[in-house]
């Protein structure tokens, strides 16, 4: 898989520039990839998003409708993104979403933060993504399979403005705690990684070059 890094992008630009990657991808024109990047100050939200989940307008954060699932998360400076474009009939049989579960959870693990997966009780919220082990949650995961092709990934709170996440139902979860490596770090005492450092744990992990 090809790790393809870049900096700040705007969420429709990003967008519009995926579906070309899928198109890419489906007509065997490029090979799996892995985008890693940022956005501005942005809220997504799938279609099954209850919209007393979205911030009130004052919030001031543009909250766009897209094509993937899970509900809303919130992108921004110091979040790092991972768009997968990957053909999953080639790689065969696999559940692509608890693949990158168990990468994100390895590859932070690496750089000294224990994380887990939980799965999600029947009729429940969905859990993915992954958490600590007292029940915050650091990364969120939505994807869409299109043609055998996956697009949109996840998102890793690297150090972002947090106080974000108090004006909206992240995840459709209502008593979930979002968190970020910078606070974890802190409270271990640790300095923070960089955002370099989170783009090639993940990378290696997920055995993007």
């Amino acid at each position: 898989m090809q790790r393809v890094d870049l900096g700040e992008v705007e969420y429709d630009v990003a967008a519009k520039d995926m579906r070309g990657w899928v198109e890419e991808r489906v007509e065997g024109r490029a090979e799996d990839r892995l985008f890693l990047l940022s956005h501005p100050p942005v809220i997504t939200y799938g279609p099954r998003t209850v919209l007393d989940d979205l911030p009130a307008e004052a919030a001031a954060i543009p909250a766009v409708q897209v094509d993937r699932g899970g509900f809303a998360t919130y992108h921004g400076p110091g979040q790092l993104v991972g768009y997968l474009v990957i053909n999953l009939r080639q790689r065969g049989p696999v559940d692509i979403v608890r693949w990158v579960e168990n990468g994100l959870i390895d590859a932070l693990g690496s750089l000294g933060f224990p994380l887990v997966r939980r799965d999600t009780p029947k009729g429940a919220s969905s859990l993915v993504g992954v958490w600590t082990e007292d029940g915050r949650k650091l990364c969120s995961i939505g994807m869409r399979i299109r043609r055998g092709v996956t697009s949109h990934g996840f998102s890793v709170n690297v150090n972002p403005d947090m106080t974000v996440f108090h004006t909206f139902t992240s995840c459709g979860l209502h008593d979930v705690t979002m968190v970020s490596l910078a606070e974890l770090a802190a409270e271990q005492g640790l300095a923070a990684p960089t955002d370099a450092d989170v783009r090639d744990a993940i990378a290696n992990n997920l055995g993007a070059r």
